[in-house]
C-alpha cells in the first residue's frame, strides 16, 4: 500500500508520542489494561485454548500479550509494533515483526489476529481489514479493541488535536469489515476517568502516549487558558473529567 505524505508524517508523530511515554505506558494506563484484559476474556469464548498461530498488532509493552498468553496455549506468536523498541517488552517465544501494520509482511494462516487499542491510529480500517483478513485461516479470529466517537470528547470540545483518525462506535464495524466475516462479539461502554487539574490530564496523555496526533505547542498563556476552558466547560466537585469509551469486536471469517 502507498502511503501519503500526510499519513507518513501522521505515523512517525504516533511513534515518536509512544517512543516517549515507553517507559511509563504499562504502570500509568491502567484503562488500556483493562480493555486489553476484555479483549482477551473476550476471544476465550469464541476460541479453543489450543492455537497454532496468533498474531498480535500494535503490542505495545505486553498488556494484551500477557492475557493471551495466560488464556492460551499458542503455538506460534507473531508481535508487532510501529515501536521498534517494544521488542524488549516480547516474550522469548514471540517473533517480533517491527513496522506499521498496513506495511508489514503478515504470517499465514492465523488462528487469531488481535490487536488492544491500536486499531483507532489506523486510518483506512476497511483496507487494513481485508489484509487482516487474508491472513487467517477459515474460522479464524479478528479480535480488536478500539475506541468509539465519545473517547476525549472533552479535548475536542475545546479545540485539541490529539484525537485519533479512526474512533468507531461498535455497529460502525458492521460497514467496515470485508465481505467474508461474520460478527461474533460488539460492545462498547464509556469509562471516566477523574483528574485534579488539566495540567494532570496533558501529564496523563504524556505518559501514556495517547496524544500521538497532537500537534499544538503549549505557552505558559495556552496551559493558563486550557485549565480556565477546561473548568468553566467540564468541571465538577469530583475534578475534571476525561473519558474513554472502549470498543470491543471479534469476527470470524468464513
Amino acid at each position: 500500500m502507498t502511503q501519503s505524505p500526510d499519513q507518513s508524517l501522521s505515523q512517525s508523530k504516533v511513534q515518536q508520542s509512544f517512543r516517549r511515554g515507553l517507559n511509563t505506558y504499562h504502570e500509568k494506563a491502567t484503562h488500556q489494561a483493562d480493555i486489553a484484559a476484555g479483549l482477551a476474556d473476550r476471544i476465550q469464548a469464541h476460541a479453543p485454548k489450543q492455537l497454532k498461530r496468533v498474531l498480535e498488532f500494535g503490542m505495545g509493552t505486553g498488556h494484551l500479550t500477557r492475557q493471551m498468553q495466560q488464556s492460551f496455549a499458542i503455538s506460534q506468536l507473531y508481535l508487532n509494533d510501529l515501536v521498534s523498541e517494544c521488542e524488549s517488552f516480547a516474550p522469548k517465544a514471540g517473533t517480533f515483526i517491527p513496522g506499521p501494520i498496513e506495511k508489514i509482511d503478515l504470517p499465514t494462516d492465523c488462528d487469531v489476529i488481535c490487536s488492544a487499542n491500536t486499531v483507532q491510529w489506523i486510518r483506512d480500517l476497511p483496507t487494513t481489514t481485508l489484509k487482516l483478513k487474508s491472513a487467517l485461516h477459515p474460522g479464524g479470529l479478528l479480535a480488536l479493541s478500539g475506541f468509539g466517537s465519545a473517547q476525549f470528547h472533552e479535548l475536542r470540545t475545546l479545540g485539541s488535536s490529539a484525537a485519533a483518525p479512526s474512533y468507531v462506535d461498535a455497529e460502525e464495524w458492521r460497514r467496515i469489515l470485508p465481505e467474508g466475516m461474520t460478527i461474533k462479539h460488539l460492545s462498547q461502554g464509556r469509562r471516566v476517568e477523574w483528574f485534579p487539574s488539566a495540567m494532570a490530564i496533558l501529564k496523563h496523555l504524556r505518559e501514556t502516549g495517547v496524544n500521538g496526533s497532537a500537534t499544538q505547542t503549549w505557552t505558559t498563556g495556552d496551559l493558563k487558558a486550557f485549565e480556565h476552558d477546561y473548568r468553566q466547560r467540564f468541571g465538577t466537585q469530583r475534578g475534571l473529567p476525561l473519558t474513554y469509551d472502549p470498543v470491543w469486536m471479534i469476527a470470524q471469517k468464513s
